[in-house]
């Protein structure tokens, strides 16, 4: 097998990479999501936990008022984040209903030192947005109105209670858990994905095409052939992955161990695309590889995903600088399938190499 044959065949198909609408439409959607992440961010933390806009809102909302006078009337009109309306409690639901109010707080005319507790009750729309919002900023003055009133009944205590010190987090929160857990690992690992999906258009479009023979009849071997088509596919996926990180990087992201993720990425991704330059040997037809080849993808990536030590969890880990001796263990193992993938191929192309040849 001759260097200079296969940067021949891997310059010819990555140049022929520009002309491929499908390629190019992927990564202008990786470039999107790289370089609005921290919109992205925004938009989808909201889908799964509507109450993370809170932090973000700063609009005060009206709220309707019903019942006796308390601390937590004081407390409500000392918030930034209300406007609190005095009303009877069905004057107060009907505005509710209407949308004239954001919520509705009823207290009963409990006594704060009475034994029996103090039940509020909290009307808002089910299903909405906005009271999403509203729940998680009544939370914490409903929680200071709570320490009141442990602080006015604590003579009823017979044993002192432990103080807990909750050591304070930097950092921390809906952010970190969808750019590091989700954002980073699914850009780097798209470009592996998309460039074993791609191997294999570039392997059967030469069967479909009946282009294999013409290039048999130069000196260039099938091998070599196959292998420059890997090559090409490969050197798309550091590329790729290594813009992403930059990319992410500007937009004001720290990430550590860069250059292990994309160690990580480069040799994970070599073993997608020798599997999928394999399934489209064996098939030589495109759909049919294309299918067979997803369809065990989904399967494996559902099994990985349930081990505990898994790329995706090891590659946030190397982000946020934790990962231990671990990542070369998998490392090793990775590249030893590497080498497992490339010696099977390579058979297996010597095979297919005179049965092309026949023909």
């Amino acid at each position: 097998m001759k260097s200079r044959h296969l940067q021949i065949i891997a310059k010819k198909e990555f140049t022929g990479l520009f002309n491929e609408r499908t390629i190019l439409l992927a990564v202008l959607l990786q470039l999107f999501i790289a370089l609005f992440s921290s919109f992205l961010m925004v938009g989808l933390t909201s889908m799964y936990d509507p109450s993370s806009l809170s932090k973000y809102s700063h609009y005060r909302y009206s709220i309707g008022y019903a019942g006796n006078s308390s601390p937590l009337l004081d407390h409500l009109r000392d918030s930034p984040d209300f406007r609190v309306y005095r009303m009877d409690l069905s004057e107060g639901v009907e505005a509710l209903r209407e949308r004239k109010l954001a919520a509705v707080i009823y207290v009963p005319d409990t006594d704060p030192a009475a034994d029996e507790p103090v039940k509020i009750t909290l009307y808002t729309l089910q299903n909405d947005l906005q009271s999403a919002i509203v729940d998680v900023k009544l939370k914490d003055i409903f929680l200071i109105y709570e320490k009141d009133l442990r602080e006015i009944r604590s003579g009823r205590l017979n044993d002192m209670p432990l103080p807990v010190q909750v050591p304070k987090t930097r950092g921390g929160g809906d952010f970190y858990e969808f750019v590091y857990g989700l954002l980073i690992p699914l850009l780097v690992f798209m470009p592996a994905i998309i460039a074993s999906a791609l191997v294999i258009d570039l392997i059967t479009e030469e069967y479909q095409h009946e282009t294999l023979e013409t290039l048999i009849s130069t000196p260039v071997t099938f091998s070599e052939i196959i292998w420059g088509k890997v090559l090409a596919c490969e050197l798309l996926v550091p590329i790729q992955a290594g813009a992403w990180l930059i990319l992410l990087m500007i937009n004001g992201i720290a990430i550590q161990n860069a250059g292990l993720i994309l160690l990580h990425v480069v040799i994970s991704s070599f073993v997608l695309i020798l599997l999928g330059a394999l399934t489209a040997l064996y098939y030589r037809e495109r759909t049919a590889a294309q299918f067979v080849f997803s369809t065990a993808l989904v399967v494996v990536i559902l099994f990985v995903l349930a081990l505990p030590a898994n790329p995706l969890n090891l590659l946030t880990r190397l982000a946020v600088g934790s990962a231990g001796m671990e990542q070369w263990v998998l490392l090793g193992a990775a590249a030893a399938v590497v080498i497992l993938l490339g010696y099977l191929l390579e058979r297996y192309a010597q095979r297919m190499s005179g049965r092309a040849t026949n023909n």
